[in-house]
């Protein structure tokens, strides 16, 4: 082989994509770029699906707490309930005895005013 073929084939060599020993073809420096840059968006889109992640479980937690808090509210308001019911039922109750002492107090007054009109 003759020197300038030799530079040729030298020169032929490093314009094509070298080899790592196992017969692939190394990648060029702007296939690099372009994985890199493929890599940093899969990791921003990563990021970003954490922090939706971070915010819907920081979301779950306060619905959570508000329903704990509803849920106390709820009983609160129930016991609340049945003790208004105890004092509506005894409000009525003496309700009605005061109605059935008034008809037989009026019953009374009428049978002495009905007592005091007969000669």
């Amino acid at each position: 082989m003759l020197e300038s073929d030799h530079g040729a084939l030298m020169s032929d060599a490093l314009s094509d994509k070298s080899t790592n020993g196992s017969g692939h073809a190394e990648p060029t420096l702007s296939e690099i770029d372009i994985a890199t840059r493929r890599l940093m968006a899969a990791l921003d889109a990563l990021e970003r699906a954490v922090e939706r992640r971070r915010d819907a479980d920081r979301d779950e937690a306060e619905l959570a707490a508000r329903i704990q808090a509803l849920g106390a509210d709820r009983a609160r308001l129930a016991d609340e309930l049945d003790g208004s019911l105890v004092r509506s039922r005894r409000l009525e109750r003496s309700n009605r005895e005061i109605a059935e002492r008034l008809d037989s107090a009026i019953s009374t007054i009428r049978e002495v005013l009905e007592a005091g009109e007969m000669p």
